[in-house]
């Protein structure tokens, strides 16, 4: 068994990032029409579509195709936010499988960030594209950010190779063939909440790769899709980006806003890099707030019944008591007890080992 670490750690990583793409208008508050850039729907693809079971998940959407969202102009700002020195300082975390995460920030050092996610339009729109009606997770969860960063000198070796391994493959006639180096940035994995909202925060001009790539029901890798993603059901992968000194994505993640919807949320990918109070505060609160919804709904229910000279169905208030107890006895698991909790080390069985060269791909 692990020792326990109850201490937070700090990892000694700074990212190489050229300050000169921060925005200099420190006071602009979010304005969805000025800041947001969502002109028309993109395509999605559906669980069944996917090879999944239509019961599969909280929605028939699976995964949309890349779409913009924002204007430069916000990204730019979301990057200021982002890249502080307050948030290097406070809210950085690293774990087994990455070297550099952001957590927990948004309602601390980045206004403009948090109102981004919590504006009802911004909500309306990711909704919309998920097929159902969507809330942030928590607020912990708003604007997690993954980043990797390479030097200059790194940057111009990959492309020399990249532009080497497309000349070589116009020659043999493979175009097209999966690289042998086309590794992830973190293996095959479902995440934790019901859905994600992945935005890149780079420049994406010079850069080969950095796709999301999702396991079908089938089998088959689907390879460039993913900015809303039904993750919790969906073994998705982030693959390696060539050609760019920086891949810095903020994903969002969202649950069902309706509380008769299930909630399957685990905190197995998020429990080892999180502030372990706020993790548990904010899981706690929010789902005790669904379970008192659900038992107001069933307290009307049985008045109504009662104001109308009925009785209650026994079977179905027994299966109703029967699935609340469920439904705490899944939340109590997933509130390991703090001094149980490793800091920094991620589960190793939420990481699928299998490869996926064996399998088709669908480009």
């Amino acid at each position: 068994m692990s020792q326990p670490v109850v201490a937070q750690t700090k990892p000694n990583f700074t990212p190489i990032i050229s300050q000169t793409h921060i925005s200099n208008d420190s006071q602009d508050v979010f304005t969805p029409a000025k800041h947001l850039a969502f002109k028309e729907m993109p395509k999605v693809h559906t669980m069944k579509e996917l090879g999944f079971s239509e019961i599969t998940g909280v929605s028939p959407v699976a995964v949309s195709e890349p779409f913009r969202l924002f204007t430069k102009e916000a990204v730019m700002r979301m990057r200021q936010e982002v890249l502080s020195p307050e948030v290097f300082e406070n809210c950085q975390y690293s774990s087994n499988l990455a070297q550099c995460y952001l957590r927990g920030f948004a309602n601390k050092y980045a206004p403009f960030v948090y109102d981004v996610w919590k504006n009802p339009e911004t909500l309306a729109i990711v909704s919309k594209i998920a097929g159902i009606d969507l809330v942030p997770e928590m607020d912990l969860e708003i604007a997690h950010i993954n980043i990797s960063v390479k030097s200059e000198e790194e940057k111009r070796e990959e492309l020399e190779a990249v532009a080497e391994r497309a000349n070589y493959e116009a020659d043999e006639g493979i175009g097209g063939c999966p690289w042998e180096d086309d590794k992830p940035i973190v293996g095959w994995h479902t995440d934790s909440y019901p859905f994600v909202c992945v935005t890149m925060l780079s420049d994406c001009t010079d850069m080969v790769g950095g796709e999301t790539a999702l396991r079908t029901g089938a089998g088959d890798i689907m390879k460039g899709c993913a900015v809303v993603l039904q993750g919790r059901y969906i073994e998705h992968q982030a693959l390696r980006t060539l050609g760019t000194t920086e891949r810095i994505t903020m994903v969002t993640s969202f649950r069902p806003r309706d509380p008769l919807q299930k909630d399957d949320t685990v905190l197995t990918t998020v429990r080892p890099i999180s502030n372990i109070n706020d993790l548990y505060n904010q899981f706690a609160e929010y789902r005790l707030q669904i379970l008192e919804e659900r038992i107001r709904l069933q307290l009307r229910e049985i008045r109504d019944l009662s104001a109308a000279g009925r009785r209650v169905a026994t079977k179905k208030l027994k299966s109703f008591i029967e699935e609340q107890e469920n439904f705490l006895a899944h939340m109590n698991r997933e509130m390991v007890d703090d001094e149980d909790v490793v800091v920094g080390n991620i589960q190793q069985d939420h990481i699928t080992l299998d490869s996926p060269r064996k399998r088709r791909r669908i480009v």
